[in-house]
């Protein structure tokens, strides 16, 4: 069971906590409905176990204390409203905390000033960050040893995501859903969130390092290079051998550290880069199945249609849609 933990904090934004939790049981619900198992433990914790007030003046209850949070795989840190310091001083257990889940492997997410709890705890030291363009002056003040990135929303180092504002937040919570669950849950929940075209996160992230939400290295590099080659005709048994692996070993290894058989990942690449195609190019439907590997074109539609429920084309039409027309 993956555990992803929400930090609460006085005076926060409830929308940086609210909407990537309701798109993650979104995809949890998604993921039940295609036969997928594994579910998500998701919990909320305030620094004391006490209910936080809000900026909206809500009162949000966590689940549990800091001191009793369980060591999590992805963790989202909300935003607070305007300036943060008070906050932050306030914030030392937090910070240790941070410090030891990041040691341990954890994703952690934080969404406009809740950016500033990354830099106090050392997590972006020589690393790309971005925030609010509110705070990018104090921010740049109080940590030039982080390499902000003004021009970008979203910014990613390893297992350590920056968001600009809620909707970068989106971007960042679909692309951590696609790590989870695969392109199809992700694509699902990004269409009923988000109708409009939205660029992969690849293209609108500054990124580095690469993400990964299990420990087998050598599996890592064996999906960088899938991913790499996903154009190319691929035979398992050659990348196996590539990388000093049997066949029923590579298999076996795959499957234990990704949820997925090496053939069920490739096909998931494959169908998510032609998603991205039939989103941002004019290339044709058979143009695009090529690009991916696949000649036979009456099976790149049903694998497509497996994974996401609808035709290439029909995809196309939908993520295109105009959402409201003007008259002239």
């Amino acid at each position: 069971m993956r555990t992803v933990t929400f930090l609460l904090i006085d005076q926060m934004l409830t929308t940086g906590t609210m909407l990537p939790l309701e798109m993650l049981r979104g995809a949890e619900s998604r993921a039940r409905a295609e036969g997928m198992t594994e579910p998500l433990r998701i919990v909320t914790a305030s620094l004391d176990g006490a209910p936080v007030a809000t900026r909206s003046g809500f009162l949000l209850a966590p689940d549990l204390s800091l001191a009793d949070a369980p060591d999590s795989d992805i963790i989202y840190l909300p935003a607070l409203w305007r300036n943060p310091r008070p906050a932050l001083r306030r914030s030392g257990a937090l910070l240790e905390w941070l410090q030891r889940q990041a040691e341990a492997g954890a994703a952690i997410s934080a969404v406009g000033t809740g950016v500033c709890f990354l830099a106090e705890a050392g997590l972006l030291d020589n690393k790309p960050a971005t925030t609010h363009w509110h705070y990018f002056e104090r921010f740049a003040r109080d940590y030039p040893q982080i390499k902000l990135k003004r021009q970008y929303f979203i910014t990613q180092a390893d297992k350590i995501f920056c968001a600009a504002s809620v909707n970068a937040l989106a971007d960042v919570t679909v692309y951590l859903i696609r790590q989870l669950y695969g392109p199809a849950v992700a694509s699902h929940v990004e269409r009923n969130f988000s109708h409009e075209i939205r660029r992969p996160f690849e293209e609108i992230a500054y990124s580095e390092g690469s993400v990964r939400l299990h420990p087998d290295e050598e599996i890592v590099q064996t999906q960088t290079w899938l991913r790499e080659h996903c154009s190319e005709e691929v035979r398992l048994s050659e990348v196996a051998s590539r990388f000093d692996m049997s066949v029923r070993s590579f298999n076996r290894r795959f499957k234990l550290a990704t949820g997925q058989t090496p053939l069920q990942y490739l096909q998931h690449v494959r169908v998510d880069m032609a998603r991205e195609l039939l989103q941002s190019s004019n290339l044709s439907v058979n143009e695009i199945a090529e690009k991916v590997g696949y000649q036979d074109m009456g099976h790149f539609t049903a694998l497509f249609k497996k994974f996401l429920a609808t035709t290439p084309s029909d995809y196309r039409t939908t993520v295109r849609a105009k959402l409201f027309r003007v008259n002239t």
